[in-house]
């Protein structure tokens, strides 16, 4: 019986003893986490979802506080920032991070994946990881992708029926070689532009249109300065969860693990209110005044033939082990 007593006594202080040093390995810290999204957008959701899971798991000692609305700066500001260290967490779309990582490229290639599971199995995947894989040599760590959802384009000029609806358009894209390219092979006049700069230059008519997933388009009130939104679905777009490689090696193996999990569990939550966001803005964006039109799969197809020269280009010029992973998936996903 004393036996049994004193291996439950120990077993309690070797638990005892293991809570104290996992609480000694957490240290208390203000992270901050700045994207380009209104507080009223599933990014900033899928945020608030992240920190309180971080503020759960640490006990409250690791704090994450938001900054959204681009006011840490614009996408291509803010990855600086983490990269200097200046910065700890962003979740910028990945569109943005080809300028240093050009393989990243392959997520805006057009009317690849026509359902968010083939999406998420794209993303989750290997293909995914290997990415994934190539940013800490560029000074970021990745924690997974959120959903941003498929973009499509607004105009005030007319609708987008067919490819040639583009021709002549001054459209407002990512700064990024791919929908530059993608663009031109529409006939399209392409201008980048950093997002916090776009509602503006529509407003002025600088551009006559811009392409974003409908939750970005109703969140930043497009709707009152251009007519038409046409579902092109062009292009599935995600936001990638970054930390600052300088904080990140600061970090003890329990804070990251938290942060790490924190991710994944937000993932979840954060992609299901972005895509009923997504099903409800059309909706709304109609009340608006917007009119509102489909592309016809038939005609999806056809672009997305229009596009094959520009997606052939880039397959060519990148690593070719992780263009070998991208087709093999794809191929898997599209059976």
């Amino acid at each position: 019986m004393k036996a049994n007593l004193r291996g439950i006594a120990l077993a309690a202080t070797l638990v005892l003893a293991a809570g104290f040093a996992q609480a000694q390995d957490i240290q208390q810290r203000v992270i901050k986490f700045g994207h380009l999204n209104n507080t009223d957008h599933p990014v900033s959701m899928g945020v608030h979802k992240f920190a309180e899971l971080v503020a759960a798991k640490s006990g409250g000692k690791l704090k994450v506080q938001e900054f959204p609305s681009s006011t840490l700066g614009n996408e291509l500001q803010q990855q600086s920032a983490l990269q200097g260290g200046v910065q700890e967490m962003s979740a910028p779309a990945t569109t943005s991070l080809a300028g240093i990582v050009k393989e990243f490229g392959l997520v805006d290639f057009p009317f690849t994946v026509a359902n968010f599971a083939q999406a998420d199995a794209l993303l989750d995947g290997p293909l995914g990881q290997a990415l994934i894989a190539k940013l800490p040599e560029k000074g970021l760590v990745a924690l997974g992708f959120w959903d941003l959802g498929f973009r499509n384009v607004t105009t005030s000029k007319h609708p987008i029926t067919r490819a040639e609806d583009l021709d002549g358009l001054k459209l407002r894209v990512i700064p990024n070689p791919v929908f530059l390219d993608t663009f031109k092979a529409f006939k399209a006049n392409p201008v980048p532009m950093p997002f916090a700069e776009l509602y503006n230059a529509l407003e002025s008519k600088a551009v006559d249109g811009q392409e974003n997933p409908f939750a970005v388009i109703l969140s930043n009130k497009f709707y009152e300065v251009q007519k038409y939104v046409s579902a092109t679905n062009h292009v599935y777009a995600a936001n990638i969860v970054l930390v600052s490689k300088k904080f990140w090696d600061k970090l003890s193996p329990t804070e990251k693990k938290i942060l790490s999990d924190a991710a994944i569990e937000a993932r979840a939550y954060q992609r299901q209110v972005s895509r009923e966001a997504a099903r409800k803005a059309v909706g709304e964006l109609e009340a608006k005044g917007m009119k509102y039109n489909e592309v016809s799969p038939a005609e999806q197809a056809r672009m997305r033939q229009i596009a094959k020269p520009v997606t052939d280009k880039f397959l060519a010029s990148y690593d070719p082990a992780i263009v070998k992973l991208y087709t093999e998936q794809l191929s898997q996903l599209q059976k």
